[in-house]
Formats: structure tokens, C-alpha cells, sequence
């Protein structure tokens, strides 16, 4: 591993670390615990958790909540020269959104192989006949956000009064 790799893999540890920070954000609210931050130029520019339960709305997962963070602090729906970190693999809508928004570069944590749009169970992120192309990098920290994840789900399953619900994004069936 080169020094840059290196630094590189240190960089985006550090900043997955704030993207599980707001997974836990997530958590207390009672909302699957999955987080994004939005980084351009070293610092964070959008910070999002998911929040579909809180606002009534199926499209606020994490990673959407960042983006239009990091829009409105930019001032612009293109975010180049913009990294994501999220602590799971992103869904088609937020695989869409990133290439919308034209996202330089994606880092998640673990793959999520019910519904993740990058390698997983579809590929929309990166397909051949769609641009612009994102540099992925999957895998970080993975193990602390499937944790996450799963203690979530086994309190989730083991509670009679949610045992009903559909599953949730994130969730393995």
C-alpha cells in the first residue's frame, strides 16, 4: 500500500466515522440507523440520518437528507469535487440522486444485498449506459455499520408492538 493509498483509507475512515455518528442520530430517533455526510474540499458540507418515520416521507434516507444539505450549503445541486459516506450500501433513489447531483466520489460501509444499487443486488451506480461515472469504494467500516444494523433489526423483530411492520430498507427479509 502507497502512502497516498494509506491516506486515502485514513481520510475516509475518518469521515465514515462521522456518517456512523449520524446513523446514531437515527438510532435515538427511533429510524434505521443509517447515516451520510457530504464532503468537499476537507470538510463536511452535508450531514444527513435517515428520517422517513420523522418527516412522513419515504424519500428521506440518509443519503438524500445530505445531499440537499450540501446543496443549500454549496448553493448548488451539482456537488463536484463532492464525496458521500454512507454506512450502507445506497438504494436505486439514492444511487440516482448522487449521479443527479454529480458526486465525485461514493464511500460506504456495508452492502446491503436486498436493495443496494452499486454492487449488490442492482448496479445503477457506475452502469454502462448511464453518466457521469463515481469512484466507489466500499467496505469501510463495514463491520461497525452492519452491527448497527442488525442489533437495530434483532431489537426491532424481538418487540412485540413492531413485530408486524413490512421490513425496512437495510433489512434482510
Amino acid at each position: 500500500m502507497t502512502y497516498e493509498d494509506r491516506r486515502t483509507s485514513d481520510f475516509d475512515e475518518l469521515w465514515m466515522q462521522e456518517a456512523l455518528r449520524a446513523a446514531q442520530r437515527a438510532l435515538a430517533a427511533g429510524e434505521v440507523p443509517v447515516g451520510a455526510v457530504v464532503v468537499c474540499n476537507g470538510r463536511i458540507v452535508g450531514r444527513g440520518w435517515n428520517r422517513n418515520l420523522t418527516d412522513s416521507d419515504p424519500t428521506a434516507h440518509a443519503e438524500i437528507v445530505a445531499l440537499r444539505d450540501a446543496g443549500a450549503t454549496v448553493g448548488n445541486y451539482r456537488l463536484e469535487n463532492c464525496q458521500l459516506f454512507v454506512t450502507i450500501e445506497p438504494c436505486a433513489m439514492c444511487a440516482g440522486a448522487m449521479l443527479h447531483a454529480r458526486v465525485d466520489r461514493l464511500v460506504y460501509g456495508a452492502d446491503d444485498p436486498n436493495a443496494g444499487a452499486v454492487r449488490s443486488a442492482l448496479q445503477v451506480v457506475n452502469h454502462p449506459k448511464l453518466n457521469p461515472k463515481i469512484e466507489v469504494r466500499g467496505g469501510v467500516l463495514a463491520g461497525r455499520s452492519a452491527e448497527l444494523l442488525q442489533e437495530f433489526f434483532r431489537k426491532r423483530r424481538s418487540s412485540p408492538r413492531t413485530a408486524q411492520r413490512a421490513p425496512v430498507r437495510g433489512e434482510n427479509k
